[in-house]
């Protein structure tokens, strides 16, 4: 699928830095010709810019439906395996998928611009995670979420956002979401801490992986989904987390894996 140029029409200048910032590091040439189409799954970080805060940029993110096999009730990117009539494409994948799960139209379309594909991630579960980066530039994105998003019963209990920021350091940069998120000792933030909360748990014999859960107004942000928006916003705001993000040693082990 080919991705459209010019998307930063709209955008306040700090805001054009991050897309750009984003784009120079896409990784848009990863060779899947090793995995199996099956072991393969991408995912949308569909990013706009919310006139009515500040122009912070903000994520589409999911709930997944309660009745589902797998993650039930969590928190997800629009996404999910590629089928063999996506081509291997993990953007084509990705809209398949989100517009199956929440009816975003599928490209081309005016107010979605495609950015670029960042480097895989290697799910607990040893699936390929590619995550496409694509901007929403409607002068109004949140009438155009309303008016055009639906969840899709079979998938989707809830479509909602999150300032992408905020997964750097949510106790600065959550802005009116504060006023608003889940309740604490709610199926939605169960833990006891305020904000962001992490685990620890083995990873094979020598490694752990962090787990990082993210206080929202909808349900928590954590594991895969919050590691490649950690990563994303690590990359759009050039800043590191204001947290520990990993145990030492263990993205060394993820990229001896991908390779």
């Amino acid at each position: 699928m080919t991705i459209l140029l010019n998307p930063t029409l709209g955008l306040t200048e700090e805001n054009k830095k991050r897309v750009q910032r984003l784009v120079t590091h896409g990784f848009d040439e990863t060779d899947l010709s090793a995995h199996p189409t099956n072991r393969i799954a991408a995912v949308l970080v569909l990013l706009y810019q919310d006139p009515e805060e500040d122009n912070t940029l903000r994520v589409l993110l999911t709930t997944r439906a309660k009745h589902l096999r797998t993650h039930a009730g969590q928190t997800a990117l629009p996404g999910g395996r590629m089928d063999e009539a996506d081509g291997r494409d993990p953007v084509t994948a990705a809209f398949r998928e989100a517009n199956e799960e929440t009816c975003l139209p599928l490209p081309p379309h005016r107010d979605i611009h495609v950015l670029c594909t960042l480097e895989p991630h290697l799910s607990l579960h040893t699936l390929l995670v590619i995550p496409v980066i694509a901007l929403l530039t409607h002068p109004n994105p949140q009438l155009f979420i309303e008016q055009t998003l639906k969840p899709s019963p079979n998938e989707v209990s809830r479509i909602f956002s999150h300032p992408l920021r905020a997964l750097l350091d949510p106790g600065r940069y959550l802005g009116k979401d504060m006023e608003r998120l889940a309740e604490r000792g709610s199926e939605d933030w169960i833990y006891d801490t305020e904000l962001h909360h992490t685990t620890d748990s083995p990873h094979g014999p020598l490694h752990l992986y962090r787990n990082h859960r993210f206080r929202s107004t909808g349900s928590p942000i954590k594991g895969l989904t919050s590691d490649i928006l950690i990563k994303t916003a690590s990359i759009a705001y050039s800043q590191t987390p204001s947290y520990e993000r990993c145990v030492l040693g263990f993205f060394g082990s993820r990229r001896r894996a991908l390779e």
